[in-house]
């Protein structure tokens, strides 16, 4: 269920600035986004994994927090990320 390294380095080439940034608040916004994904087709399968509800719960305060310090920062930052449709991210 994780995701694999070659994944990972997909998502970080194309949201980051580079294959190997992953400290980068689009980077790691990409990153949430793509496993809150798996978790809720895994949910729908599953709905008593209390587990994984809770995690997906933590993954989606994470994400908007990341989402939060974007605002505070550079608004420009997070509208271009908002802006971006396969991330499923709305206002």
């Amino acid at each position: 269920m994780a995701l694999n390294p070659e994944e990972k380095t997909a998502i970080f080439e194309k949201y980051g600035t580079s294959k190997t940034d992953t400290g980068s608040p689009e980077a790691q916004i990409a990153l949430f986004s793509t496993r809150i994904a798996q978790l809720t087709a895994h949910l729908k399968q599953n709905h008593k994994d209390y587990v994984t509800a809770r995690t997906l719960k933590m993954l989606v305060g994470k994400r908007r927090r990341l989402l939060d310090y974007l605002i505070r920062t550079d608004i420009e930052r997070y509208r271009a990320i908002i802006a971006q449709k396969e991330l499923g991210i709305r206002k």
